[in-house]
């Protein structure tokens, strides 16, 4: 049979309402108490009976909800399954288990939200591919509903628990590598969707220019739809054909990086002899492509995790400090990217 709270009580020598309070991660609980309760619980098998939670009136659900808005999200990389697999990694070790919602057609994503926090059939929820100004936050703040996000809005009028990356100081460190290299002549690949994570890495390459003030530099803004994989491959080809071009091209993510290291290819571009190519989040195809990518590891793992332990903390206690983490990206040198070409 399985391990009851009681079974773990008498083992420990704690009472079962200790016990209990410390498989739900209650904060008055010792962090020690909390681990040896958690630990033995996993050596003894110990599942939690929701239908018993429910009779005896519990709130919690003792699941968490990430909503899945875009259809395209992780069609091309392994962004989103890793995110997944730490997401759901760092929940689970707290006794909470993960759910996707994916948004029906014709539906709304806050429709959706508004129905799993009208319904409680989560105890919180993720918010991915933060927008600049995103009413999924404003209404998750305004219902005091329990939420992290992956990512930041652009301007923060309430404060909110949030992981996001250094886009804004990696895209400075970008161009600056580059420029020591000699590189004058700039492109960046962006995207249409009003993301801030484009926001915060365009100003952050615009304000390393300016640092600069070489007026012998130069920067061509290039946008391509993100799913679009034959306009995508139009607008690049446009890019590296264009006179005069681009000896440099900064990628908003690997995906973007890795179409550039293909259409070069195809135009008999030596990279990096020609072009110098850098992307962002060192993806699993980053180290597999010809030639390997240079990029910076955004480490999606971690972040995930980040999102889970600050979700369970929420849910533990709502009057919490809110949390964030805005985590610095590591350079991961690899062979797209050398000094400018002669000339």
């Amino acid at each position: 049979m399985a391990a009851t709270i009681k079974d773990i009580a008498r083992t420990l020598g704690l009472a079962p309402s200790t016990v209990s309070r410390a498989l739900a991660g209650h904060p008055r609980i010792p962090e020690a108490t909390r681990e040896r309760v958690r630990q033995l619980a996993g050596e003894l098998g110990y599942m939690p009976n929701r239908a018993a939670q429910s009779l005896v009136g519990k709130r919690n659900s003792g699941f968490a909800g990430l909503v899945l808005t875009d259809p395209g999200y992780g069609r091309e990389d392994s962004y989103l399954g890793e995110f997944l697999s730490g997401l759901g990694q760092g929940l689970g070790s707290q006794g909470i288990d993960l759910f996707l919602a994916a948004i029906p057609e014709g539906q709304s994503e806050l429709s959706v939200i508004r129905n799993i926090v009208a319904s409680r059939r989560a105890d919180g929820l993720i918010l991915g591919r933060t927008s600049e100004v995103d009413p999924r936050v404003d209404f998750l703040i305004a219902a005091g509903f329990p939420f992290v996000t992956h990512g930041r809005v652009a301007a923060e009028t309430s404060p909110y628990d949030w992981v996001d990356t250094d886009g804004f100081t990696t895209s400075g460190e970008a161009f600056d590598m580059l420029y020591e290299l000699g590189h004058r002549r700039f492109a960046l690949l962006t995207i249409e969707e009003l993301m801030t994570f484009r926001l915060h890495r365009t100003e952050g390459l615009l304000r390393a220019i300016e640092r600069r003030g070489d007026p012998s530099v130069t920067l061509s803004i290039v946008t391509s739809p993100r799913y679009d994989s034959v306009r995508r491959k139009q607008v690049i080809h446009d890019m590296l054909t264009g006179m005069p071009r681009p000896t440099a091209v900064l990628a908003m993510f690997d995906g973007l990086a890795l179409a550039v290291l293909q259409e070069a290819e195809q135009l008999s571009l030596s990279v990096p002899g020609e072009l110098s190519v850098i992307g962002f989040d060192n993806i699993a195809s980053a180290a597999m492509a010809r030639p390997g990518l240079t990029t910076f590891d955004s480490d999606v793992d971690f972040a995930a995790r980040e999102c889970a332990r600050m979700l369970v903390a929420r849910i533990a206690n709502p009057g919490l400090a809110p949390q964030t983490h805005l985590i610095r990206p590591r350079l991961v040198p690899r062979a797209s990217h050398g000094p400018a070409p002669a000339g």
